[in-house]
């Protein structure tokens, strides 16, 4: 029997490799299918506009496509605001396109906040909704996001790997763990009045799974399944979606509190 390609042998690997199961995130993908299509087959309206905010470098795409998919789940089309931060230079600018997009879609008299939304954050997304709701440095625009609910993928809460690695704008070395930026946004964690759900998949390779809550906090990690990218992944994972979907209908979700600690 001839020996089998190197290739060959290294995708065979994860090919035969379980995934880790998360005690307090016990679905699975076939399940997940299942609660989408019965969301689906009984839609219920968000409770409060949704506000979706997309990852860096995206050209548009998360947010139309989360967009797409829980009007299915909601039969709701009227109450959602996109923003595509992705080719901003700064996070001041990524903050001020976030809020100018909720007042343009649904105006608040407040002087201090938006109206209150919900909020999906894919990668960067999550990053610039926690700014956008921390007290603003800018006494010009003190304006900030009101926020409900912050459900976040694979966002760089604590940081980017890929940003420790090679950040070459001010904007990138903003994402390095323990840049001014990120300790200054954690200083306002303790007083935030919003509900936080952060997810990510296993092996992330841009976010890292460790950096994607806050510090001091643990996100609701899955495995990822073989053969694939585990940041781009997290985007469209059927498990994560499940739990949103759920609790933006206003029924439990599929996560039980307190995440578990990553496996070892």
């Amino acid at each position: 029997m001839r020996p089998l390609p190197l290739l060959a042998l290294l995708l065979l690997i994860p090919a035969c490799t379980t995934p880790p199961t998360n005690p307090s995130f016990p679905l699975t993908i076939e399940q997940a299918d299942r609660a989408l299509d019965d969301m689906a087959a009984h839609p219920r309206p968000l409770r409060r506009p949704l506000v979706i905010i997309g990852g860096f470098l995206d050209p548009n795409l998360s947010p139309p496509y989360f967009k797409s998919r829980i009007t299915h789940l909601t039969g709701d089309a009227n109450q959602f605001i996109t923003v595509s931060p992705g080719f901003c230079n700064s996070f001041a600018e990524c903050r001020q396109m976030t809020i100018d997009a909720v007042d343009r879609a649904f105006p608040s008299a407040d002087p201090s906040f938006t109206t209150e939304v919900d909020v999906i954050g894919a990668s960067l997304g999550g990053l610039v909704a926690r700014h956008a709701a921390a007290p603003s440095s800018d006494p010009t625009r003190p304006r900030r996001l009101k926020i409900a609910r912050l459900f976040t993928l694979a966002s760089p809460h604590a940081g980017a790997v890929l940003a420790d690695r090679a950040a070459v704008t001010e904007f990138h070395k903003a994402m390095r763990p323990g840049s001014p930026f990120l300790m200054s946004l954690a200083a306002h964690d303790a007083t935030a009045t919003y509900e936080l759900f952060a997810y990510t998949r296993l092996e992330d390779e841009i976010v890292g799974e460790r950096n994607a809550a806050p510090p001091g906090q643990t996100p609701y990690w899955l495995g990822t399944p073989p053969l694939q990218l585990s940041h781009v992944g997290t985007m469209m994972d059927p498990r994560i979606l499940a739990d949103i979907a759920r609790r933006l209908r206003g029924e439990p979700g599929f996560t039980v509190a307190p995440p578990a600690p990553f496996p070892k």
